[in-house]
């Protein structure tokens, strides 16, 4: 039959409800079916979540015809792991082939993964790690008021996994900000890998709901009037609304309900056989496992890719300029960027909601974002000190229409929340992570706030660029390029005011004529004796070290290196003609720019002689000038060390 979509009825028919009996009985035989199968996964949980699917996918404004719809409900999966009952919930409403899902269940180069995946049309957001599927969620509900649509977001969840600190920082977040169109479902089975959830870690979980603010509704997770009935209630009560389902562990086979064990065991064919036929489902397992075995002679219909909703300045604005008397840090040519170009759309789309958010945690005068605060406040979101769960807010929301920008300290911004940076960059996340305090120059706080780490950890990623501007002039240039260009960006920076660079003729070297080339490294100075590559903070030191060789007749070629993700092989050949390369960052000299350098020569046979300087201890605490001469990463340092090589 044809479901009435939306909750707007008092309640469902009883020939709906037929239906939907039917329907789920019909998912959880598939669920078995397709984890027999691969002989792997987790049928207990997706099982006891299988009638909050049933509902959820059924009466939610998804539509299997056109499921990248704008104004579509969401509907977040924290629980991946329970993808089975996703899986045939999403295939049994048509959103693709429900056989397809049962034969290619983890199964390599198949869409349908151990953990729900958004290369499934209907799922919104990869997890499987516990804990980052509700501020995910956030984001999705924060876009429907920056967009002025008007949709439901919904977060599925274990019990399990609210031990989760994220999850707390999550639900301050959904209060703080008032997402009245954001509905939790909690399907409570009591148990986990290790058995029952109230003994491996108590928790409570309906009083942490309400104690942060959430109006908690309480109901049988298999009733589906009741389902129905606590998702029409919340839609009707002005704040975030938590429905806590309690469910049962493998619930609709006997010997599977409240066992721990089916958790993340999957049935052997003559247990599935056994339980389909307590289902009352069809038993063709064996002409299945037949058909999984020739897997390569069945012909699966390639499912559409899911489509971010990404949006980028196609005018990033006029280019600001600054002159050497008025040198500033890199950070506050940040902010001023950012302002002008939120200023400028603005300008030219008044009719048009502003489609940017920035996201803080509590450092607004360090990263300097007071400016685009004050002006847009709507659009500014103060998220505390809340990193985990404001990374993944911000990556979500950056999927959904919205240019966001997330500034923090980088110990805080990537190294601490390096999980969610890196689930951003698997859900291919359009994020822009502007983050300052980076390197040995944070000086006075001391090693644990210098973040020496940021590009060994991004480089781990597939996706995101790392960027390290020279200069205030530089730094306005990459932040209107990563405006108006696709993909998850991190900008770096330090703390210290950087003097603008100038060119031969006295000029600003990134000034009105400079154009940002992503891959392409910069001639800062000409040399032919040897070849100084460097990047952000380092460039200017690296200057004056030129300076002292030159005075002894050493004629050094200085690269500024901004993008070292994707090193332009050819420059790196314009260096090495020089017979010596030396490449310096305020980073660790083992997982840095040296390294990445040091690898492209060996793998294109470029021979030269080459050194790399770098960070080679934990710093403490001082002024940065004397951090990089404890570090050997002074101007006198690098003269020396090319003096050296050199034999000069």
């Amino acid at each position: 039959m044809d479901l009435i979509k939306g909750f707007n009825r008092e309640k469902l028919s009883d020939d709906e409800v037929i239906f939907l009996k039917t329907f789920a009985k019909k998912c959880r035989g598939d669920i078995l079916k397709m984890t027999t199968l691969a002989n792997s996964g987790h049928p207990g949980g997706s099982m006891s979540s299988i009638d909050i699917y049933t509902i959820l996918y059924g009466l939610s404004n998804v539509y299997p015809d056109d499921p990248f719809k704008k104004d579509r409900d969401r509907i977040v999966i924290s629980h991946g792991h329970t993808s089975p009952g996703v899986y045939s919930a999403l295939g049994n409403y048509g959103f693709f082939d429900i056989n397809d899902a049962i034969l290619t269940f983890r199964l390599a180069g198949y869409p349908f993964e151990g953990h729900v995946e958004k290369s499934v049309p209907g799922v919104e957001w990869d997890t499987g790690n516990l804990g980052q599927g509700l501020s995910a969620a956030c984001g999705f509900a924060l876009g429907s008021r920056l967009k002025n649509l008007n949709y439901n977001t919904y977060c599925v969840m274990g019990d399990g996994e609210q031990t989760k600190g994220q999850i707390s920082e999550a639900r301050r977040f959904a209060i703080k900000y008032r997402l009245t169109n954001l509905t939790v479902i909690i399907d409570r089975n009591g148990l986990q890998i290790g058995g029952k959830t109230s003994e491996v870690m108590p928790n409570n979980i309906k009083t942490n709901f309400e104690a942060d603010g959430f109006f908690v509704i309480e109901i049988n997770g298999h009733n589906l009037n009741e389902i129905y009935a606590a998702i029409k209630n919340a839609h009707e009560i002005d704040s975030p609304v938590m429905i806590l389902a309690n469910t049962v562990m493998g619930k609709g086979v006997s010997f599977m309900e409240n066992n721990a064990k089916y958790h993340g065991s999957a049935l052997k064919p003559a247990e599935c056989a056994k339980a389909l036929n307590e289902l009352d489902e069809p038993n063709n397992l064996e002409e299945l496992i037949i058909k999984r075995e020739q897997k390569q002679k069945i012909v699966i219909k390639p499912l559409p890719a899911h489509i971010n909703n990404i949006f980028l300045l196609e005018d990033a604005g006029n280019k600001i300029t600054y002159a050497r008397d008025k040198n500033i840090d890199n950070r506050s040519a940040f902010g001023n960027t950012l302002l002008d170009i939120a200023k400028n759309y603005g300008k030219k789309n008044t009719s048009n909601p502003l489609p940017f958010a920035v996201f803080d945690c509590d450092l607004e005068d360090s990263v300097k974002t007071g400016g685009f605060r004050s002006s847009f406040p709507e659009n500014f979101f103060e998220s505390g000190i809340e990193e985990h769960n404001t990374a993944t807010i911000a990556g979500a929301l950056s999927t959904d229409g919205i240019l966001t920008f997330f500034a923090d300290f980088g110990v805080f911004g990537i190294d601490e929340v390096y999980n969610q940076q890196r689930l951003n960059d698997i859900n291919h996340a359009n994020l822009k992570v502007v983050c300052t305090h980076c390197g040995i120059d944070v000086g006075e706080d001391g090693k644990t706030h210098q973040c020496i780490d940021y590009f060994g950890l991004l480089n781990s990623t597939f996706g995101f660029k790392v960027i390290l501007p020279a200069d205030p002039n530089q730094t306005d240039r990459v932040i209107r390029y990563i405006s108006s260009h696709e993909g998850n960006f991190a900008v770096i920076m330090g703390r210290s005011i950087i003097p603008v660079i100038l060119n031969d003729e006295n000029s600003p070297l990134f000034g009105n004529n400079y154009e940002f080339r992503y891959g392409k490294m910069d001639i800062v100075k000409k040399g032919t004796d040897l070849c100084i590559i460097a990047g952000g903070n380092m460039t200017a030191q690296t200057l004056i070290a030129a300076d002292m060789l030159l005075k002894d007749g050493i004629s050094p070629l200085i690269l500024n290196l901004t993008a070292p993700n994707d090193i332009d092989i050819d420059d790196l050949k314009m260096a090495a003609k020089t017979g010596f390369i030396i490449t310096i960052e305020d980073h660790n000299v083992k997982t840095g720019i040296g390294t990445v350098i040091g690898s492209l020569l060996a793998e294109n046979g470029i021979s030269v002689k080459f050194r790399k300087l770098g960070a080679t201890f934990y710093s403490s605490s001082g002024k940065s000038e004397d951090l990089y001469k404890l570090a050997g990463l002074s101007p006198k340092e690098v003269y020396s060390a090319a003096k050296k090589e050199l034999g000069k």
